[in-house]
């Protein structure tokens, strides 16, 4: 099974979740349920956003926070940074939720941490509420301009998506440029607006999808050429060259193996495979998949180098290297004789197993 995968009931007792650390936080005053999880802080300490979501129970917000904290330590393997892998999920609904008061509550439960978790943006919030949460603790990034930070990362979490999906163009057509080609964006929010704009400028025909309508609109005035569907199942029925996942995770199913037409899958979403498994039905059609954790680094980069005094320029050159970075693991698949994904994963856990041999599990000096 690989670790790219997004398994629809992963274990519940962290203890067989291979989690160094699971934290739940609760504040009744403020109204705070939160839980963080540090999957492993074997590269450093771990770095990964805060999502703020209206959970059905505890046990959904647990098995999210899990698999995505998984996940950042093998983005940040595979991206070459001195970083482990964490996640936090606040459970509510942000629209109604959220205040100063609760912020703050959570930046004291991350500050209790003592600095092996560092939080970030993630959905359901943003750069404003690093600031609210930074009154009450020292690691957080993706912070406002204002406040010295590096703002919004969906920026280079775009960047980053393209320079990805250019490898697979390369690999799939034998030019790096998406020029000429059919490019469908299932979610519009914060990184697939921004992808949206990289794919119109290199000259690709654009097709877009999103359930809130805003989102939509926003895209539409920027870039009128750009065509919208109805539905995700609509996009994915279309006559696409490129699949680009950019909303929750889950999104490529057996299902929508089935009915894409698309050559190559890259987006920006975590966890994309449904279950284990996928990645070889995708190999078998003929579809190439990027792996998520791979393309989508691109704003663990930005809010990583925030830690050393924010310099974009600096953080976009690095963000260029996932370009090489897929390259390298689509060339690993074929050598190996494996699909992308688990590819991917033999590079990070390598290099997860490498380095921890001298470090083991981090703690503030």
């Amino acid at each position: 099974m690989t670790r790219s995968t997004a398994p629809s009931t992963p274990p519940l007792d962290v203890f067989e979740s291979e989690h160094e650390q699971v934290i739940h936080c609760h504040d009744e005053a403020s109204g705070l349920k939160a839980i963080i999880a540090i999957h492993s802080t074997a590269l450093g300490p771990a770095l990964g956003g805060t999502r703020f979501h209206p959970y059905a129970s505890t046990d959904e917000a647990l098995r999210d926070v899990l698999n995505l904290s998984r996940g950042m330590s093998y983005k940040a393997a595979l991206a070459g940074l001195d970083l482990g892998g964490g996640k936090a999920v606040i459970i509510g609904d942000p629209k109604t939720i959220k205040d100063e008061t609760l912020l703050r509550s959570y930046g004291r439960f991350v500050q209790s941490l003592n600095g092996r978790y560092y939080t970030a943006c993630d959905v359901g919030t943003f750069s404003v509420d690093m600031d609210e949460i930074a009154r009450e603790c020292d690691y957080v990034t993706g912070r406002t301009v204002a406040h010295g930070g590096a703002g919004d990362s969906s920026v280079l979490t775009a960047f980053g998506v393209f320079q990805g999906m250019r490898a697979a163009a390369e690999s799939v057509w034998g030019e790096p440029t998406l020029a000429g080609r059919t490019v469908g964006v299932a979610g519009v929010g914060k990184v697939g607006h921004h992808l949206v704009r990289h794919l119109v400028e290199d000259g690709a025909s654009v097709v877009i999808t999103d359930v809130w309508q805003p989102a939509v609109d926003r895209v539409r005035d920027e870039f009128p050429q750009v065509k919208v569907v109805e539905s995700t199942d609509e996009l994915v029925a279309s006559q696409l060259d490129v699949y680009a996942p950019c909303a929750l995770g889950g999104a490529i199913s057996d299902e929508v193996v089935e009915a894409t037409s698309a050559k190559i899958i890259c987006g920006a979403a975590n966890n994309q495979l449904a279950h284990p498994g996928v990645e070889k039905a995708l190999e078998a059609k003929g579809i190439l998949y990027a792996p998520d954790y791979c393309v989508n680094a691109g704003g663990l980069i930005q809010v990583y180098d925030e830690l050393e005094g924010f310099s974009f320029e600096r953080a976009k050159q690095r963000a260029t290297g996932i370009f090489e970075t897929t390259r390298t693991v689509f060339e690993t698949a074929r050598q190996d004789g494996v699909p992308p994904a688990i590819a991917a994963d033999r590079l990070a856990e390598r290099r997860m197993r490498e380095v921890s041999r001298l470090r083991g599990m981090w703690l503030k000096g």
